[in-house]
């Protein structure tokens, strides 16, 4: 099937050069697998608004050939250096131009310093929870090198659907709009991605997806503090963001990472969460904390931001995330699922209210 969309893309003509997309070297990151198609429309030297056009009919053209279900096209294009210069390191998009989200009263960001302190299983049910509160929510999976939200919301098999007016309808779980690339490529499929590939396809999951009318949009962040988490402070239109570490003593070096980014760009900070927080064996009721204690909220604390509560390490929890089945959603009354179900308590509230986007104010004593 590669074969025949490589012929069908052929068949697009770039206006500019006269030639096939293909042997421009235009069409970028071709993966075809199981019906579903995807690639990148790059130029060096135009702004990805002029290639939509472009995207659109390489797009087209692929859906002709048999057997393919969907196709992804993004689009996405960097300024070259001078003649003879080094390149300079991509600078993410100025913070002025927002996307336009609609009806959606509050955009939250979950982020973390480092990865592996469970930020998406907190974002996830923290969405879940907020649904099962009344609120109408969506939730953006914006790791685009690892997305986890198909599975651990139990949409593995989802297919997006493309409306009649281009837009795309995401698949719902648990009263949840969800939209994730791993409903786009395949699972196994390595995205060897680009830092403007990254933070065009991001773009267009903002822009293009039908989430309005929404109480709060839920965007769990890649870990880090990289171009891809700047580009989406500035470009989404953050009400506030909230912070995920771990108890270690180390974690006031990752979360003030994370806060510092969002001062930068001037986005409010909601809470901090400490995750893996303590374990209690269910046959004796000992209590124990192989990761530390406590770090997060000395973190929050050092930060003068607020504490939004700690989660326990929990097996169920583990368990409930490979199997798509949240906690906060499928047993809310367990003791994992009322402490989702508090800390979305705190949320709600936190963006009912005033933000300041003055950032916290470091203590040292």
């Amino acid at each position: 099937m590669t074969t025949s969309v490589v012929k069908a893309l052929q068949e697009v003509r770039d206006p500019i050069t006269g030639t096939d997309v293909i042997a421009a070297g235009l069409v970028r990151g071709l993966t075809v697998r199981d019906g579903r198609v995807g690639f990148v429309i790059e130029a060096d030297d135009r702004p990805p608004r002029d290639l939509e056009p472009l995207r659109a009919a390489a797009e087209a053209a692929a859906r002709t050939v048999p057997g393919v279900t969907r196709v992804t096209a993004v689009t996405t294009a960097h300024d070259p250096a001078p003649s003879g210069a080094p390149r300079a390191a991509p600078k993410p998009p100025s913070g002025h131009g927002k996307i336009d989200l609609g009806d959606v009263a509050a955009v939250l960001a979950v982020a973390s310093g480092k990865g592996g302190v469970g930020k998406s299983t907190v974002a996830v049910n923290l969405a879940c929870a907020l649904a099962r509160g009344g609120k109408k929510v969506g939730l953006l999976d914006a790791d685009v090198y690892g997305p986890s939200t198909p599975i651990m919301m139990g949409l593995t098999d989802a297919k997006p659907q493309r409306m009649a007016d281009e837009t795309i309808a995401p698949p719902e779980a648990y009263g949840v709009k969800v939209m994730s690339m791993g409903f786009l490529v395949d699972a196994e499929q390595a995205m060897i991605w680009r830092g403007p590939m990254v933070m065009g396809a991001l773009g267009q999951l903002l822009a293009d997806v039908a989430w309005a009318p929404l109480d709060v949009l839920v965007i769990d962040l890649p870990p880090g503090t990289g171009d891809a988490q700047l580009t989406l402070a500035q470009r989404a239109p953050l009400t506030a963001a909230l912070i995920v570490s771990t108890p270690q003593q180390v974690a006031l070096a990752d979360v003030r990472r994370g806060v510092n980014m969002f001062r930068k760009v001037n986005v409010p900070i909601l809470g901090i969460i400490e995750n893996m927080s303590g374990w209690t064996d269910p046959d004796t009721g000992k209590t124990s904390a192989p990761f530390g204690r406590g770090g997060a909220k000395m973190a929050a604390d050092a930060l003068g931001a607020p504490f939004l509560g700690a989660i326990p390490l929990d097996p169920d929890l583990a368990a409930a995330s490979d199997a798509g089945t949240p906690p906060a959603a499928c047993a809310p009354e367990s003791a994992i699922g009322l402490r989702f179900l508090e800390i979305a308590d705190l949320v709600g509230a936190g963006l009912a209210r005033p933000l300041s986007k003055a950032g916290p104010r470091i203590v040292v004593n």
